[in-house]
Formats: C-alpha cells, sequence, structure tokens
C-alpha cells in the first residue's frame, strides 16, 4: 500500500482498519499509516484520544512497530 490513499482507496477500506471507526479517521491499513496516525495523533480532539491511543497500539502490535510517545501511552489507559 503507498502511503498515501486518495478517495476512493480510502472509502473502500472497512471500518476495522480506522483508529477511529465510527469517524472512519485515522487509517491504519499498514505499518506507514500506523506512523501517519501517532504523528498526527494531537490533532485528535480530547474526547476521542483514549479510543484513537488504543488502536494505534493495537495496530502497532500488529505490525510489529514500538509506540514509545508517553502521551499515547498515557491515552490509552484510560
Amino acid at each position: 500500500m503507498k502511503d498515501i490513499l486518495d478517495t476512493e482507496e480510502r472509502k473502500e477500506l472497512p471500518d476495522n482498519v480506522f483508529g477511529l471507526p465510527g469517524r472512519r479517521e485515522y487509517p491504519m491499513p499498514d505499518a506507514s499509516h500506523v506512523r501517519a496516525a501517532e504523528a498526527y495523533f494531537r490533532y485528535c480532539p480530547e474526547e476521542l484520544k483514549p479510543e484513537l491511543a488504543r488502536n494505534i497500539l493495537r495496530f502497532a502490535e500488529k505490525y510489529g512497530i514500538e509506540i514509545k510517545s508517553p502521551v499515547i501511552l498515557q491515552f490509552a489507559k484510560e
């Protein structure tokens, strides 16, 4: 999968590959997109950060990525 998804590719993704599936935001179909979600985590609305953090960690484990961000790790505990 390429680093940037066009509109059609994004529409084809199932809800369960998004960090916020209810809003279909933060797609993570591969390792590079997990890194992108980690980088853009700060732009997530405060009330949704715990859900996104948990999903980032779940996808990171799936793709063998170590997340070291203390902010993400802290929100994942909430």
